[in-house]
């Protein structure tokens, strides 16, 4: 989840065995999997490895479309966007942005929303992907005024300008 939740997200062995509360040996196995696939690239920085989604390999949209779904986010955006007004854009941050399945997803959406039908849809949605979900509605000048608290975390834009998918 961690690399093709958002393919920006780097990471070395030592590090995923304490995130994850797993031994190295067993993480070691997993990214040597990914990695002889071609799903994870690999560069020595120093004297570590650090590994990272292979954007370029041909299945890659299709494995990130499937983590997605395997967390609800898919249904979290047809149910939103699509009902909601005028959605610019909607990104998760947090947790998940960062490629942890915490069980809370930080969603936030940009544009003319119906705050009050946004509302009254989240406890459905929690119910459909097992998770909860902490949202936040800006219009476009709330967001242009809070973009730079944004740009210090990891995002993953769900939705962009009518786009439609991840």
């Amino acid at each position: 989840m961690k690399f093709f939740l958002n393919p920006g997200t780097s990471a070395y062995l030592r590090g995923l065995a304490d995130e994850l509360g797993e031994s190295t040996n067993s993480v070691r196995v997993e990214l040597n999997r990914l990695s002889e696939a071609g799903l994870l690239e690999s560069a020595e920085e120093g004297r570590t490895k650090v590994y990272r989604a292979n954007t370029a390999h041909p299945l890659f949209p299709e494995v990130q479309r499937m983590v997605a779904k395997t967390v609800g986010l898919d249904k979290v955006v047809e149910q939103v966007v699509s009902r909601l007004g005028n959605v610019e854009l909607a990104f998760v941050t947090g947790d998940y942005a960062k490629g942890k399945d915490s069980g809370l997803i930080d969603l936030v959406l940009v544009g003319e929303i119906d705050k009050g039908y946004l509302q009254s849809l989240m406890p459905k949605l929690e119910s459909i992907i097992n998770r909860k979900i902490r949202h936040l509605a800006l219009t476009h000048a709330e967001f242009e005024k809070l973009k730079p608290c944004f740009q210090s975390e990891p995002i993953l834009v769900v939705w962009a300008n009518g786009s439609g998918r991840f």
